[in-house]
């Protein structure tokens, strides 16, 4: 009987560390029409991620992403190497990097292909690149 009480404090206690550990992720602001540019600590040092504002009364998503590619490349343009970046728009955070731009509600959750690189490095909507058609042979 004892045993059995302990197992049950056990599993309650373990589920109470994977909950917390939960909490300590970093959420999006849902602050609406706010596009901003999210830094993270980086590797070995701690700290808060911060979101710094790019644009205010952003109407759509992929608008802020235009605004964020917008930043990067003016980044670059001044000697910047840091070509992946990490924004948010209304509790979504928006990756760019060098296939695209796509979306997902966490960090390290599963991310929605959104926007593509054409041939000369604009984005766009995936199905409006179309492929050089091979002609048949004759």
């Amino acid at each position: 009987m004892r045993r059995t009480g302990l197992n049950a404090l056990l599993v309650v206690a373990g589920l109470g560390l994977a909950l917390a550990g939960c909490s300590n992720a970093v959420k999006a602001p849902f602050d609406p029409g706010v596009c901003y540019y999210v830094v993270l600590p980086e590797d070995g040092q701690t700290g808060a991620a911060r979101f710094n504002v790019v644009a205010r009364d952003q109407p759509q998503i992929e608008v802020c992403a235009a605004r964020l590619e917008e930043m990067r490349l003016r980044f670059l343009r001044m000697g910047g190497k840091n070509r992946e970046i990490i924004g948010s728009y209304q509790g979504q955070f928006i990756f760019i990097d060098r296939s695209g731009v796509s979306f997902a509600r966490t960090l390290d959750g599963s991310r929605f292909f959104a926007l593509a690189r054409s041939g000369d490095g604009r984005l766009a909507v995936p199905g409006t690149i179309e492929q050089p058609r091979e002609l048949p042979a004759t």
